[in-house]
């Protein structure tokens, strides 16, 4: 179990060390191992194979998405440390794992956030039909959309991440667990503005932000709620149309 933040060569590390006990200790298992984990020689490389896997539909595909994401990586080395914080939060915080390989290879909304890292890359760099065919490919496979100029933090946990949709302009920061079929998205009457969503939020399933609206650092959005307010930080918005509940006594509801 990853107890405090450790550096992505060590990470890698440790991930390597969790394959190959598996491969010992479940030989088929293991046998998909080496092209996942053991053939490559740091996280990059093995994490832009299982972008390449996820995404490509045929082995040259497969293939060539897999060598975008490592020429993009190469490009742009703090992505890897982003995703590094990524994995690393997922074995804190989700209690059905402690160790780093299964995210990595098993969990869809791992992977779709990575790809959406470099989509945002790819368009920052003015290459914006490239990002939004992965934008497209991660929603077709992977049931996560994610526009390219989002803004997302790091820690950033997309849990089960079926349905996931975050629009144009939407700023998700560090810590946020977002669950299934959340939808982030603007209003046509406000084009030009896009949901905030502060530090440490959790997004339950089926919740919808909607609009320019704030969602403060530590606020919880229950189940199939409906947020088109602002919801102060630390209060928890339920229902539809949201209301707030369980505030901090100094936030009137």
């Amino acid at each position: 179990m990853i107890q405090s933040e450790i550096p992505v060569d060590q990470l890698w590390r440790s991930i390597r060390s969790e394959a190959e006990t598996a491969v010992v200790r479940d030989p088929v298992f293991g046998a998909a191992l080496s092209s996942a984990i053991l053939d490559h020689p740091d996280f990059a490389h093995g994490l832009a194979h299982q972008i390449g896997e996820r995404l490509g539909k045929s082995p040259a595909d497969r293939e060539r998405f897999a060598q975008l994401a490592c020429d993009v990586f190469d490009s742009a080395p703090n992505l890897i440390d982003a995703a590094s914080r990524d994995l690393q939060s997922i074995a804190v915080h989700d209690p059905a794992t402690t160790t780093l390989l299964p995210p990595l290879l098993n969990f869809k909304g791992y992977v779709a956030l990575q790809v959406w890292r470099v989509s945002n890359w790819l368009w920052r760099q003015r290459r914006n039909d490239l990002a939004l065919l992965l934008q497209s490919l991660s929603s077709d496979q992977l049931s996560v959309s994610i526009h390219p100029t989002a803004s997302i933090g790091t820690s950033v946990f997309l849990d089960h991440a079926t349905g996931i949709i975050i629009g144009a302009f939407a700023v998700i920061s560090d810590e946020v667990t977002i669950l299934q079929n959340v939808t982030i998205g603007r209003k046509h009457s406000e084009a030009d503005r896009a949901p905030k969503i502060g530090r440490g939020v959790y997004l339950s399933a089926g919740s919808s932000i909607i609009g320019g609206v704030s969602i403060g650092d530590f606020a919880k959005i229950g189940a199939g709620a409906v947020v088109e307010h602002d919801v102060p930080p630390g209060c928890t918005a339920v229902g539809v149309p949201a209301r707030l509940t369980n505030c901090p006594e100094q936030v009137s509801a």
